[in-house]
Parts: structure tokens; sequence; C-alpha cells
């Protein structure tokens, strides 16, 4: 999906146009038709989209960009990749299970049924219809955030052991919505897509939740935790209501700071 290989011939140029020396790179005319919209592998882009009510969270960790541009960072990130995509799954799936046997496994809620790497990070989409109710909601927001918090303190010091200037933490943004299928039904599109990842990257903030469908007054935990903010979001809104962590809000700039106003 996605990949293109081409057979490349170098040939002279017209001299006539370029000069002497100069050549050109040449493909035959079936590798040159090639390139065109099947190149993504959406499949028929022309069949009607089918609707799904969603819960989608962008997860990036922070700092991946420097990461990989260090000296020689082929030897370096393969390994951080597997020990990250191994933890982060496991990691998820193992916040929602509630007890097993033999040959079951029971979990609260459901878990995500479409996963994407994004080139750093990772796009997750729950189905809410299997998540339980406003409670199944919440309790998806606060395993992501348990799954943040455990990067800092489980994996990195693991990771600080074996690769150089590993991401220092993961980024979350979270939006609820309708997507719908692209294609044969293998990418989706939304509304709530751009929102959460607008979130994934607010500020300075590792941790953001779009109100829109999502209430997290409920139970103990979640209100102590979290408290709603308006702001501006590029391309979406400039009064969306958050979702940002009490304790990352005290402890931004003041600059920074202004940017959440009171709804």
């Amino acid at each position: 999906m996605g990949r293109l290989k081409l057979s490349y011939k170098r040939v002279p140029a017209d001299t006539t146009k370029y000069g002497e020396g100069y050549t050109l790179n040449s493909l035959s005319r079936e590798h040159f038709q090639r390139f065109n919209e099947s190149v993504p592998g959406l499949g028929d882009i022309s069949r009607r989209g089918q609707y799904t009510q969603a819960l989608v969270a962008f997860l990036d960790p922070e700092g991946f960009t420097d990461f990989s541009n260090q000296v020689d960072s082929h030897l370096v990130v393969p390994e951080f990749m597997k020990t990250y995509l191994s933890w982060i799954f496991s990691s998820i799936s193992e916040t929602f299970k509630e007890g097993e046997t033999e040959d079951t496994v029971r979990i609260w809620g459901s878990l995500p049924f479409f996963a994407k790497f994004l080139g750093d990070g990772l796009l997750f989409i729950w189905d809410t219809e299997y998540s339980g109710g406003a409670s199944g909601i919440q309790n998806i927001v606060l395993n992501l955030l348990d799954v943040t918090e455990s990067y800092k303190s489980e994996l990195l010091p693991t990771l600080k052991k074996s690769v150089s200037k590993p991401p220092s933490r993961v980024r979350c943004g979270i939006a609820r919505g309708q997507i719908m299928t692209v294609g044969d039904g293998n990418d989706f599109v939304g509304s709530c897509l751009n929102i959460a990842s607008r979130l994934q990257k607010l500020s300075m903030l590792s941790f953001a939740i779009s109100r829109r469908g999502i209430d997290l007054t409920r139970g103990k935990r979640a209100p102590k935790e979290f408290v709603i903010k308006k702001v501006e979001l590029r391309g979406i809104g400039k009064e969306e209501l958050v979702y940002v962590r009490k304790s990352e809000l005290e402890a931004l700039p003041a600059k920074e700071r202004k940017l959440f106003k009171e709804p």
C-alpha cells in the first residue's frame, strides 16, 4: 500500500534543448502509467462509504523526528520501533482486560478495530457501539492516559539503556464523531480524525480530549484529573471545548496558559 517500485534508466537528454552531457531518467510506458490513484491502496474509491460512530486517538512519541535523525539512525530506529510497537499494543490490550480463562479473555468495553502507523505516530479507532456507553468511553480515555503515563515510568527507563535519545513521552489526542470508509474500507475520513490529530499536538500538553460527545464528569477519578477549557484549533474552530489535565495546564508557561480560556 502506497509503495511504488519503478525501474529507471539513464538516457541522453535532447542536446538541442539541454546541450551536451545532460542525461535524464527513463521509464517504460508501462512503469510510467503505474503512478495513478491506485498507489495509496484504497481500492475502488468511487464506492459508497460506510459510516461508523467512532472514538479516535492519535498517539505520537514526542521527539521521534530528532531521534530518527541522529547519527546512524538505521541502527537504533528499528530497535526502538520493535520495542515501542510491541509495548503499546500490549499495554492497550492489557488495560481493557478484566479477566481470562484458558480459552477466553473478558474485557471492559472493546478494543480498537483499526490501527494505522503514520510515520511517527499511531492512529487507533474504536467503534463506540461496542464500547459500553458513556462509562465505557470514559474508560477508554482513562486507559489511554494510563498507557501514556506508563511509557515514562516503565518503558522509557528500559529504552534509555538500549538507544540514544529515545522520545521523552507519548502525546495523545482524542475525539469522538462519525467516520466514513474510503474505497474498499481500508481507510477513513471524518472531522473527528482531524480534531484528534490537532489535539495530539496542542500547545505543550501531552494529553487532550475533545468534549464533543465525551463526558468525563462520571466516576471519581476523571473530574479530579481534568478541567474543561476553550481553545482555538487550527482548521476546526476558535471555541472548541477540550478536556486537559489540571497538572499539565498549571505547569505551562504563562504565555501558553493564556491560550486556554474559560468556557
